[in-house]
């Protein structure tokens, strides 16, 4: 294999970890117990999936780049974090109480974050065009996301496969036990994990650098907000932040509600990577040609659009399912754009730092409120037993039309007007 095909490969099963078991959680834990679920409440839901996923976003940074950076080889380091990672996830899927998922999904979460930087970084280190080749690399990891969500059900959960038109394409005969077993998925995810350790013995070598993290850049970084426009992108940021963690934590429970079967719902959901990685290719020319404000905010329109189709239900379920397409519009448009954004305003001796303050504040607070209102509004909008799915997608619309107007109205584009660092 060429070294870009190692590095490909690698990104493949960074993805295809997380995308075997993060679609169909929700819909385990959500489940009545005598369907096979776990039958957790929306407030827990939103803490396992919100506050793990803070907490490992918060610790990563300093765990990739204090520990891995520094002192050990960086695929010696990942295959570590990825044994562990597998055998937690593992251990997670026996477990039935609130308070071993919860703590479980921390430690998972501790673990897993840093190994995306960390993959980025074997990435940039051993490449000669980052940017041709790292776009190349890095599809290969929303492949393998795709690969796993599809593999496990057509596997696992379904029998007598045959395609159809509509999304997601195939149907199946369910097995009969199907609910209890997505818990499966966390044990699939571990396999992926724990073979993923061995291969890192096969990736490029990459070696610590003494002088990996500039003492006085991470607080340079912050005189960021000195500048209005990165003032503006962070607070419309931690809003879509809030809203994208909720399509995690609801999404799989709502598929079900408007019909779909268990083992449609990790497929279905990857329709939003395949327009991902279309819409991916074309970003550039869209910021070349309208510029970053008006390509983030139809980024944030992406976000009300999808929601308020969500919420109106009298529309036919595969006009639902499609929408998700608008997944690819909503990362691309409005994250990646964002990240690219701070970059090009930041000066280069700070960039890596810069990044690192960006994603803590979106990556980490996002989630943590996006869960803590998913439950909130679960609560609220639940009467006699039954979930208000559509009065819940309509205000997490009306959330996202916010932001897109706050954003809109105040964002001023400093690298237009010559500010660039």
């Amino acid at each position: 294999m060429t070294k870009n095909s190692r590095l490909g490969a690698m990104m493949f099963l960074q993805y295809a970890l997380w995308g075997a078991w993060l679609p169909v959680t929700a819909r385990f834990l959500s489940a009545p117990i005598a369907e096979g679920g776990l039958g957790f409440t929306g407030p827990q839901i939103g803490m396992i999936l919100g506050l793990a996923g803070s907490i490992g976003a918060i610790a990563a940074p300093f765990i990739a780049g204090q520990l891995a950076d520094r002192y050990f080889s960086t695929e010696k380091f990942l295959a570590v974090l990825m044994l562990v990672g597998g055998v937690l996830k593992w251990y997670t899927s026996m477990q039935t109480t609130y308070s071993a998922w919860l703590i479980l999904s921390i430690a998972y979460s501790i673990v897993y974050m840093p190994t995306i930087a960390l993959t980025n970084s074997i990435t940039f280190y051993h490449i000669d065009d980052q940017e041709n080749d790292f776009p190349r690399i890095r599809v290969w990891g929303t492949i393998g996301w795709i690969a796993a969500s599809w593999a496990f059900p057509m596997i696992w959960l379904q029998t007598n496969l045959s395609i159809q038109w509509m999304p997601p394409f195939f149907v199946g005969l369910e097995v009969p036990d199907v609910t209890s077993r997505l818990a499966d998925a966390l044990k699939f995810s571990g396999i992926i994990s724990i073979f993923f350790a061995a291969y890192c013995f096969m990736l490029p070598h990459t070696p610590p650098k003494a002088d990996a993290v500039e003492k006085l850049a991470f607080k340079k970084a912050f005189q960021l907000f000195n500048k209005p426009s990165f003032k503006i992108l962070v607070i419309a940021s931690l809003a879509i932040s809030i809203v994208h963690q909720i399509y995690f934590i609801q999404a799989g429970p709502f598929l079900s509600h408007i019909g779909l079967k268990d083992s449609q719902i990790g497929p279905a959901m990857t329709i939003g990577q395949f327009a991902e990685i279309i819409t991916m290719i074309f970003l550039g020319y869209f910021l070349k040609n309208l510029g970053f404000r008006k390509v983030i905010t139809i980024g944030t329109v992406a976000y009300f659009a999808r929601y308020a189709v969500f919420g109106t239900e009298s529309l036919p379920v595969w006009l639902i399912v499609v929408s998700q397409a608008l997944h690819g519009i909503c990362f691309a448009f409005f994250f990646a754009a964002a990240f690219m954004y701070v970059d090009r305003i930041t000066d280069k001796d700070i960039r890596h730092s810069a990044q690192t303050v960006f994603g803590i504040i979106i990556l980490g607070g996002g989630p943590v409120i996006g869960g803590w209102l998913s439950g909130f509004l679960q609560e609220y909008y639940t009467a006699n037993g039954v979930f208000n799915f559509s009065n819940f997608w309509y205000t997490i619309a009306g959330l996202s039309i916010l932001t897109t107007l706050f954003f809109y109205l105040l964002f001023k584009d400093e690298l237009s007007e010559g500010n660039s660092g």
